[in-house]
């Protein structure tokens, strides 16, 4: 599934990075502590977080995720919205939390295929 389809099926705002929203989504994780992301989120992942500063991003291109979804309301400043840009990583925006988005996600098969 891409970002472009996520984010339509799920209603979710584009804060930036729409150049980035042809990228495939293959697993998805949680976690706000981004080296807990670093150690653990996988290439194609949709991350949710709450974090909204330029750092999410740095952590996005090094562990080459998909998309990043802050959760909670919380909006990207405008640096960070630039980075996204540039780096071409959709920033997307949820009200609620990452909790019931994850199963959602989850039951619409965002997540490994198992061996």
């Amino acid at each position: 599934m891409k970002v472009r389809d996520i984010q339509s099926e799920f209603n979710l705002e584009i804060a930036a990075g729409s150049k980035g929203l042809d990228r495939e989504v293959t697993d998805g994780y949680c976690g706000d502590l981004l080296s807990d992301v670093m150690a653990n989120a996988g290439p194609g992942d949709i991350w949710l977080t709450m974090q909204s500063h330029q750092n999410i991003l740095a952590v996005a291109v090094l562990k080459e995720l998909a998309a990043i979804v802050l959760v909670n309301g919380h909006r990207p400043d405008e640096d960070t919205k630039a980075r996204a840009d540039k780096e071409g990583i959709p920033v997307l925006l949820s009200p609620g939390s990452s909790y019931p988005l994850a199963g959602r996600l989850f039951a619409a098969g965002i997540k490994k295929k198992q061996e």
